[in-house]
């Protein structure tokens, strides 16, 4: 199917506003670059939503995709009236283009001994591994981000079976679908995007996982319940907001891992879940780091 792309230039501050019109008229994906070049999708964590924070590129190229037939020349009007700056222009992408634009770079990806992520086209290296069959695609998550990558080699060394996982901040649903794989059971793939559950669940009928094996919900719609693990790769700030309502999540004794934070911000994590969590280790990549923590055995929660 060809695509028609649209480029536009931006100041970090429009981008919020920017993206949200997009979606609204109809993008089937959005991607960010920097003046150099360097690219990464939206969902990557570029943010760190702090009071006052802005994205960490000052200057943004904005892509973004739509099907053939779309508007784009009152799209365009549109753009020019909200963002005069923005030099909005539109190219048509073939087949070709738009596949090798998502898979180029992206083959099957070793995590641990025994947990692999592979996208179409590929084979897996290890048919008696554990292969999670997911393509880039509209929802952040492929294991290609170091924050992502340090999650699923997490998970690959965590013995899962019979565990109950919550993936808060699903995305693609990448964390959640590895869980199940590995033998975890519930396991429930939380995101407030209505996008990223769409995306999770066509993953998960990927990787034929059912809906008793993951469950898909909104953070409104998740059951009362605690769970023996729950896996977090989202962003700093987010993860301080919602240090309570993890806590009451897990169960005493259970493990929370938490990803997506920039090493100068650890210590500001460690010490907002040191009220409920035990720190046990720490892993780092690149600027990156995970944090995984053991619940109190004495809820704090339940005594409240």
């Amino acid at each position: 199917m060809p695509w028609r792309q649209l480029k536009l230039r931006l100041g970090s501050r429009d981008l919020e506003t920017a993206e949200a019109l997009l979606w609204r008229r109809g993008a089937q994906s959005v991607s960010l670059a920097d003046a150099a070049g360097r690219p990464s999708s939206i969902g990557h964590p570029l943010f760190e939503l702090e009071p006052g924070d802005t994205p960490l590129w000052n200057r943004l190229i904005l892509t973004a995709l739509f099907p053939l037939d779309a508007p784009m020349d009152s799209l365009c009007r549109e753009l020019l009236a909200a963002f005069p700056e923005s030099e909005p222009a539109i190219e048509k992408l073939g087949d070709r283009q738009w596949e090798r634009i998502w898979l180029e770079d992206f083959r099957p990806m070793q995590f641990g001994e025994d947990l692999w992520v592979c996208p179409s086209g590929h084979a897996p290296p290890d048919p008696s591994a554990t292969n999670v069959m997911l393509d880039p695609g509209l929802a952040f998550g492929t294991g290609t981000h170091p924050t992502t990558a340090m999650c699923l080699r997490r998970l690959g060394n965590i013995s899962l079976e019979g565990l109950s996982v919550i993936d808060f901040g699903c995305g693609s649903g990448i964390l959640a679908i590895a869980a199940a794989l590995l033998g975890a059971w519930p396991v429930f793939a939380v995101d407030h995007d209505s996008r990223a559950l769409a995306a999770c669940r066509e993953n998960c009928r990927r990787n034929d996982l059912g809906e008793t094996r993951v469950t898909t919900a909104s953070p409104e719609q998740l059951p009362g319940l605690q769970v023996d693990l729950l896996v977090a790769n989202i962003l700093a700030e987010p993860l301080l907001q919602l240090r309570e309502s993890f806590s009451t999540l897990v169960k005493p004794g259970g493990t929370i891992v938490l990803s997506g934070i920039l090493e100068r911000q650890a210590e500001r994590l460690r010490q907002a879940y040191d009220r409920d969590f035990d720190f046990e280790r720490a892993i780092s990549e690149e600027e990156w780091i995970l944090l995984e923590s053991r619940k109190s055995l004495f809820d704090t929660n339940s005594a409240l």
